[in-house]
C-alpha cells in the first residue's frame, strides 16, 4: 500500500507543532550565524536536467563565509572535477545545504538559489597557501532552519565506539579496479592517494 497524495500524507502525519515551524527563518539570524560559523562540513544539494546530486563540502578554515544575513559564500575547493553541482545550478539555481557540526546532535538546513561567480577579487579573499577556487557558489538564503538532533543520536555519528574500522570497507583503489576492469585504482591508487591528495588540498 503507498502513499499517492499529499492529502493522505499530511492524514498520516498530521500537523507540524510550533517547534517545527517557528523555528523558519528567511535569513541567516545571529543564531544561525553561529552554527554556520562552527561547521566544517556540509552536504550541497542541487538538481539539473540530468536528476539530483548531493555533494559534501569540507573546509577547516571556514566552510562558508556569510556575506550578508541574505547571503552564503561557498568557494568551490578542488574535487574530482565532474562539477555535477555547478552543471547543475547553471541550469537550475534551487539549492539545499545540510550542516554538520562535529559533536552537536543539532543540523542546519538551508533552501535558497545560487550562482557562480569568477570574480578575481572574491577567489583571491578564499584563497588558501595561495591556491583560490576557480569558482564561487553565491547563495541567497530563503529559508534556514536547524534540525532536530534524532538523526545524529539515532546514528550515535558523533560516538567513537560505534565508528566503523576503515581497514573492514572496501578502498577507493578496490571500488576503483572492479568498475574499471582493472584499468585504474588497485593497491597503488590506495598507497599514492593520501600523498597526492595532500598536494592537491586547496
Amino acid at each position: 500500500m503507498r502513499i499517492d497524495t499529499v492529502e493522505a500524507l499530511e492524514a498520516l502525519y498530521g500537523t507540524p507543532n510550533l517547534a517545527s515551524t517557528a523555528k523558519v527563518a528567511d535569513r541567516v539570524t545571529p543564531e544561525y550565524r553561529r552554527l554556520i560559523e562552527a561547521s566544517p562540513f556540509m552536504v550541497l544539494a542541487t538538481v539539473g536536467p540530468e536528476g539530483l546530486d548531493a555533494s559534501p563540502r569540507g573546509d577547516a578554515h571556514g566552510l562558508v563565509r556569510i556575506g550578508d544575513d541574505g547571503t552564503l559564500l561557498l568557494p568551490d575547493r578542488r574535487g574530482n572535477n565532474r562539477v555535477d553541482s555547478l552543471r547543475n545550478i547553471l541550469r537550475d539555481p534551487r539549492v539545499g545545504l545540510l550542516f554538520l557540526i562535529p559533536g552537536s546532535g543539532t543540523t542546519l538546513r538551508v533552501n535558497g538559489r545560487a550562482h557562480l561567480s569568477i570574480d578575481p577579487g572574491l577567489l583571491a579573499s578564499f584563497a588558501i597557501d595561495g591556491a583560490a577556487p576557480r569558482s564561487v557558489v553565491v547563495i541567497t538564503v530563503e529559508e534556514i532552519f536547524f534540525q532536530c538532533a534524532r538523526a545524529v543520536v539515532r546514528a550515535g555519528l558523533w560516538d567513537a565506539s560505534r565508528h566503523v574500522p576503515p581497514d573492514s570497507l572496501p578502498t577507493p583503489g578496490r571500488i576503483l579496479a572492479v568498475m574499471s576492469g582493472g584499468e585504474t585504482g588497485g593497491d597503488a591508487y590506495d598507497r599514492e592517494w593520501p600523498a597526492r591528495a595532500a598536494k592537491t588540498m586547496w
